[in-house]
């Protein structure tokens, strides 16, 4: 093929490779168009589901929060009558963090209206649900632990507080507490002094805290450390 004046091979050749790739993708656009468009549209599809659904999720989680705020505020005034149902429809209703706060809520009215076997049942269903916070389940584990302690075996209560009852958690004291008294019903004297000696000396536990267990370390006959303050 000859070439035209002024052209050079270099701009012939440049020229030949843009046809040869127009006509390559020409070619694969008639080929897989439409699984391309398909696809686009799926992604697009995806994207939009995906933002439909965490807008709803939001919506939902103010809801709730607003219905959880109003179920507060009845209970502060003195009417529960309706709260027990309310709360667990919405511990029903929501996830995470609202189902424990709701359910925590529902057992401590069981309590106060003498219900231990519903609040017992209320702890041990936020215990057990992986999807609620950490902070919530720690929380119930200790309510179930003080409200089955005189039912529970010393071996249960040490073994199932263990992971509470370690200084940098926040339940340290009380779980650490009622480990240390587990011990003390097992005949593991010099153990449970060792706890609450650590617990008497752990600036983070509370002060009353600190002081039942300095006492009940001096009650072993083991010297404690003195109370941090």
């Amino acid at each position: 093929m000859a070439l035209a004046p002024g052209e050079t091979s270099e701009t012939f050749i440049r020229e030949v490779d843009e046809n040869l790739r127009r006509d390559q993708a020409e070619a694969v656009f008639k080929r897989y168009g439409k699984l391309f468009i398909a696809a686009a549209v799926l992604l697009l599809l995806a994207v939009g589901g995906y933002l439909f659904w965490q807008n709803r999720q939001t919506e939902k989680a103010a809801a709730n929060s607003e219905t959880f705020s109003a179920i507060l505020e009845d209970v502060g005034k003195r009417n529960t009558a309706t709260a027990p149902q309310r709360l667990d429809a919405l511990a029903a209703d929501a996830n995470g963090s609202m189902t424990g706060a709701a359910r925590l809520t529902r057992a401590a009215l069981a309590l106060q209206n003498g219900d231990r076997q519903t609040a017992i049942a209320q702890y041990r269903e936020i215990a057990a649900n992986d999807d609620i916070p950490q902070t919530y389940r720690d929380s119930a584990t200790i309510r179930l632990t003080q409200l089955e302690y005189d039912t529970l075996k010393p071996a249960d209560v040490i073994a199932r507080l263990q992971p509470l009852a370690v200084k940098d958690n926040a339940w340290f004291g009380t779980a650490g507490e009622l480990t240390a008294l587990a011990m003390i019903k097992s005949n593991r004297r010099q153990e449970a002094a060792t706890l609450l000696t650590a617990i008497a000396g752990e600036k983070s536990v509370p002060e009353t805290i600190r002081a039942r267990a300095g006492e009940l370390a001096s009650g072993l006959s083991i010297p404690a450390a003195p109370a941090a303050r």
